[in-house]
């Protein structure tokens, strides 16, 4: 497995933010939505429209039968906030001999901190694959699992999935970065296009995307 920058490595926080000031569009009515995520005000299913434009470019990249499953998009700082703090302490629970430095470190593979989340500038969308009928590919893990749960198989490039699951994951990849779009390599199913991690991973001198609302 290929050296992994972490979300919160200096070399991505650094980044400086060029705010384009794009408006976040609904998904729902151009893509299909899964509900698991929502919210009751529906912030889940919001992307910057540069963003969704793509994931509808992606789409079209799929082989017939397939449709890209968002799951969660825009999350406001609050509840980015209330993610991180619950799995860190998972992680102090179980590794209490971490540092708090090392806490953050260890649960940006998983979460973003705050300061740097894309889910918060609606540039990052969680999502996965389906057929015409809704029914869910293998991919390897669920969508969502963490390291500890998933003994590190949720990780994009992880050894020893199913060769099903290998192949799922590598036609959802294929399609997105067709489009534009970077994974976050700790998380198979995490992709963003106009944040931190995508200006890092492309080589774009500043994010587009910054923290918003709905």
């Amino acid at each position: 497995m290929r050296d992994i920058v972490l979300i919160s490595d200096p070399r991505v926080t650094a980044i400086p933010v060029e705010e384009s000031g794009e408006r976040l569009a609904d998904v729902r009515g151009r893509l299909r939505v899964d509900g698991r995520m929502a919210d009751s005000e529906g912030a889940f299913a919001h992307l910057r429209e540069g963003l969704l434009a793509r994931l509808e470019g992606a789409q079209a990249q799929l082989p017939p039968g397939y449709r890209l499953l968002v799951v969660e998009g825009y999350r406001p700082l609050a509840t980015q906030q209330r993610i991180f703090e619950e799995y860190s302490a998972e992680l102090r629970l179980v590794f209490p001999e971490m540092s708090p430095e090392e806490i953050c470190v260890a649960a940006s593979r998983y979460v973003s901190p705050v300061a740097v989340a894309p889910h918060t500038a609606g540039a990052a969308v969680d999502l996965t694959l389906c057929t015409e009928d809704g029914d869910e590919l293998d991919m390897g893990t669920a969508l969502n699992a963490t390291p500890e749960q998933s003994d590190g198989a949720c990780y994009t490039d992880a050894s020893g999935l199913s060769s099903e699951a290998r192949h799922h994951r590598g036609m959802l990849g294929t399609a997105l970065r067709s489009a534009g779009l970077v994974n976050y390599p700790t998380e198979w199913w995490h992709w963003s296009y106009g944040d931190r991690y995508w200006a890092m991973t492309t080589g774009a001198a500043a994010a587009v995307y910054g923290p918003t609302s709905v």
